[in-house]
């Protein structure tokens, strides 16, 4: 099929199922909930599931549109990924790597069309560290080794690696076809069960340098959504799923709230002092934290719409907004936990999984405090730590 006709077919498809309110979307939110268990006792967000991503738009909305994809302002795909974060933290952490085609944008032109030559719906997966040795061969790269986390690597078509050989120090990324990758079955965690974040392992594979790319290197597509900042955006795709699990606690304490009464014999939890002003507490620094997490992401974009180039203030900005909804969202639920009572401590209740999941979420390396010292480096015109911006 010509690049036209897959175009034409994608934006039929695409056109079908847009938007956070499309009955298509709706109905794979309320899949995802019926299934998270399901998600959590497998390991992984099943092929089945990814392929319903697919089919309303997750794993095109950062394609270029010069190959079908749709390549979504941020904020638009952010909010996709809150929803189903809201639904189910692993399946929104799975989906949120439908934001990674803004870093397949470094590769080769020619190369980027191979990979799209089917369609748009390309799901890419990575266990990018720890960076990997790799023997420079005529016209490529001899690749071994082991990489951990590679989240839902068990429904990816491609998947990368993260080898060494990038100008000065920086990592190069090796893309192979699924099928010539090893998975290492070792995700044994306390949340984010279902991301299926395995190890990657290569005994030995070769790859022609076309099919390596810089991680946030500069890209060959020239479409506004490969100018916005890459690995900024990787942190934000990240961050947003606390987000979600932070609404979903808020929810649950608010159904909880109008419930029985304690099992003492106590009011029900909307008719004590303590718990209403707490609720309108956390109420208001969520809406807070979203505020300003989404107010950084317009802006920029904005601003890049506008013609101007990202500056390092509006990156620092971006990282540190994206820092701050992570470390928000998960003390939101936790704070949710501490008002819910003895009712929160069964293992089949909701909070539970939102507060394993959500601490898990600020351990990741891009939502670390270290993110405060790079954006606070930036704003008092100190060098940030390599790799920040």
């Amino acid at each position: 099929m010509s690049h036209s006709a897959v175009a034409e077919k994608s934006t039929v498809l695409a056109d079908a199922c847009k938007g956070i309110d499309s009955p298509a979307f709706k109905a794979v939110l309320q899949e995802v909930r019926q299934r998270r268990e399901e998600f959590d006792a497998l390991g992984h967000v099943p092929a089945d599931m990814i392929e319903r991503f697919k089919s309303v738009g997750i794993y095109r909305a950062s394609t270029p549109k010069c190959f079908g994809g749709d390549a979504l302002p941020p904020a638009q795909f952010l909010q996709m990924i809150e929803l189903i974060a809201q639904a189910d933290g692993s399946a929104g952490w799975v989906a949120s790597f439908g934001s990674a085609s803004t870093y397949l944008a470094a590769l080769p032109y020619a190369t980027q069309a191979k990979l799209y030559a089917n369609g748009p719906d390309l799901v890419f997966a990575g266990g990018l560290f720890p960076i990997q040795p790799a023997e420079a061969i005529d016209g490529g790269w001899r690749v071994s080794g082991t990489w951990k986390f590679a989240s839902g690597c068990k429904g990816a078509d491609v998947l990368g690696v993260g080898i060494g050989g990038g100008p000065g120090g920086k990592p190069r990324t090796a893309i192979f076809p699924a099928d010539q990758v090893e998975i290492v079955e070792n995700w044994d965690v306390v949340g984010l069960k279902g991301t299926g974040s395995h190890d990657l392992r290569i005994k030995s594979g070769d790859i022609r340098d076309e099919w390596t790319f810089i991680r946030g290197g500069e890209p060959c597509i020239d479409e506004p959504l490969y100018r916005y900042p890459t690995v900024a955006y990787a942190a934000q795709v990240l961050a947003v799923v606390n987000l979600g699990l932070a609404r979903a606690a808020l929810d649950e304490i608010n159904q909880m709230a109008a419930g029985r009464t304690g099992a003492t014999g106590a009011p029900k939890l909307a008719d004590r002092a303590y718990f209403r002003v707490e609720a309108a507490k956390i109420e208001a620094d969520l809406c807070a934290a979203r505020a300003f997490f989404y107010e950084a992401t317009h802006q920029v974009w904005d601003s890049l719409m506008a013609g101007n180039p990202v500056t390092d203030e509006q990156v620092a900005h971006l990282r540190l907004a994206a820092t701050h909804m992570a470390r928000c969202g998960a003390d939101v639920v936790k704070r949710a936990y501490t008002l819910a009572g003895i009712a929160a401590i069964y293992s089949s209740h909701p909070l539970q999984r939102y507060l394993r999941d959500s601490i898990v979420v600020t351990q990741h390396a891009f939502l670390g405090e270290g993110m405060y010292d790079g954006a606070g480096s930036v704003m008092l015109g100190v060098q940030p730590f390599p790799g920040f911006l």
